[in-house]
């Protein structure tokens, strides 16, 4: 408060922000919030189902990514809007669950909102809409638990796996791959669960989708450490070391004074011996193939190679890992302590050429915890979205055999959840029933839009999908037909646990998203966030 002459006061503004912050208030904030949430879910809904187009993804650098994969185009995608990055994160956390439905979580969201601000413009209070869609996710999981199947045999495993590679770039080869990683979970499966980071996949870019396999075993992108190394060896007796087999440097700062040539003689031979009885340590446990994380000395090289043993060194600590759990060795971290019970077996270890390449294939291991899918395609960029399709397959199949539930595909369980949803939303009182018709609406998009990527008639779809679910709940679109069918006899199959994290998520990030009615966003360096706050009142939110 400034005291003025004459008795005047007069009051200066109170500020509580830093000069330069951009706030929105109330509708405003709601509006831009959910424009941005629709637009993301706009850009990406075209790659959804099996005739969903590819995005081209081009860095700062001119780094090129093609693929249709919903989470890999969220990642690659600089988004700077906040609301949108908070579906980027739902799409995140379905990748880490399930491995597969990003595209179909941040679609549903983006509809959500889309019917939210429908409700909103009918002056329906933020807050009882978020409580409709959380009524509404709750039946919709209920729901969906009433129409799962039961099932983890091998052929529906396949035909999961097949499902989630559709258009993936995958199309010709996608049932020999699928076999593939169907028998790669079974193969790492204890107890019941399945540990993906146990399937390993290694991509080299020469030859056809067709020749990609899988190995009883580890593959390791590394070469033998030395040419009079064997490149082959049968009956492998196999050693795991996280240490060097070299003279250690010492902890302190030493120095070592030579006054005479004999001296520094001694002080070489004594290196030199110290080396060759490390070496002669592992040999003498049986060792034929030895794995290194560390560094081995160029003399110790000769020593080993000497001897007939295969080394390889710097081993990622994660390979390492892989090849204790295919070969049953154990990781040893001091050579003194190495013993043959230590060793691993495998039934063979060769050094093969793959594009130029010289890699190591530690094979036919006896019941591996720890298998290996060598990627192959004609181009890099063909070698990753094949890659891409088999992670998703492998998240898939994991999923159905921990789980033992599946649902039918083909926007069946969507249109079945949505059908339940609008007699269930009657039996509400209140205005939360608006709130569940309208997210019972938005699963609707799920058909909608693989419909309208297969070029196809979407309100027609929708109507013969309708009629169909009066007689059957596993009804869904055939794309390639566009005729609607029963998705269980046509073995069009999705996890249970996929379409639950999508509905649940997507329910969540919404609700998040409407709560919210004041944005404050600081400034940023030279204006960037302030920037990117002002950009969302023209219209399209940038990203």
């Amino acid at each position: 408060m400034a005291q003025l002459t004459g008795g005047q006061q007069q009051q200066q503004p109170v500020l509580i922000l830093p000069e330069g912050t951009s706030r929105y208030l109330g509708r405003d904030a709601q509006r831009m919030n959910i424009l941005a949430g629709k637009v993301l879910a706009e850009t990406i809904r075209t790659t959804l189902g099996p005739k969903g187009m590819d995005k081209m993804l081009v860095d700062s650098l001119g780094d090129i990514v093609v693929t249709n994969d919903g989470v890999t185009i969220l990642k690659e995608m600089d988004i700077e809007h906040p609301a949108a990055k908070m579906l980027v994160e739902v799409a995140k956390t379905q990748e880490d669950e399930v491995g597969d439905g990003t595209t179909t979580a941040v679609t549903i969201a983006g509809d959500l909102l889309k019917k939210a601000e429908e409700l909103l413009d009918m002056d329906i209070h933020p807050t009882i809409i978020a409580m409709g869609y959380r009524q509404a996710a709750k039946k919709a999981q209920e729901i969906l638990d009433s129409i799962a199947i039961s099932a983890s045999d091998k052929d529906t495993l396949v035909k999961v796996a097949m499902t989630a590679m559709t258009g993936k770039g995958t199309e010709k080869a996608r049932k020999p791959l699928a076999e593939l990683v169907v028998e790669a979970v079974k193969q790492v499966e204890e107890n019941g669960e399945v540990d993906k980071d146990h399937i390993k996949i290694e991509k080299k870019e020469g030859g056809s989708v067709d020749d990609s396999m899988l190995v009883q075993g580890v593959i390791i992108d590394k070469e033998r450490v030395h040419p009079g190394m064997p490149k082959k060896v049968e009956n492998a007796k196999i050693a795991l070391l996280n240490c060097p087999i070299e003279v250690k440097e010492t902890e302190v700062d030493a120095e070592i004074r030579i006054t005479d040539p004999s001296q520094m003689q001694a002080f070489i031979e004594q290196e030199e011996k110290m080396i060759k009885d490390m070496v002669d340590k592992i040999v003498s446990t049986g060792v034929n193939v030895l794995f290194c994380q560390k560094g081995i000395d160029d003399l110790a090289q000769h020593y080993l190679a000497k001897a007939g043993v295969l080394a390889v060194r710097r081993v990622k600590k994660s390979d390492i890992e892989k090849l204790s759990k295919a070969t049953g060795a154990k990781i040893v971290t001091n050579i003194e302590d190495l013993s043959e019970e230590d060793l691993g077996n495998a039934g063979r270890v060769v050094e093969k050429k793959i594009s130029g390449e010289e890699m190591i294939f530690v094979e036919e291991c006896k019941e591996p915890k720890a298998v290996t899918i060598l990627v192959r395609g004609s181009t890099e960029h063909v070698v990753s979205e094949v890659e891409r399709a088999i992670e998703d397959a492998i998240g898939v199949v994991s999923a159905t055999v921990e789980d033992g539930k599946v649902v039918a595909g083909g926007g069946a369980p969507e249109v079945e959840i949505a059908k339940r949803l609008k007699d269930y939303s009657e039996s509400i009182s209140g205005r939360e029933q608006l709130a569940v018709a309208a997210f019972a609406e938005a699963l609707e998009v799920v058909p909608k839009t693989l419909a309208e990527n297969a070029g196809l008639d979407s309100i027609d779809t929708l109507v013969d999908l309708r009629a169909a679910h009066e007689e059957s709940p596993y009804m869904g679109l055939n794309v390639f037909e566009g005729e609607v069918v029963d998705m269980k006899e046509a073995g069009v199959l999705e996890p249970h646990r996929v379409k639950k994290q999508a509905i649940q998520s997507a329910a969540e990030a919404a609700e998040m998203i409407l709560r919210i009615d004041d944005v404050i966003a600081a400034a940023g360096e030279e204006g960037g966030e302030e920037e990117g706050m002002e950009g969302m009142e023209g219209g399209m939110p940038p990203m």
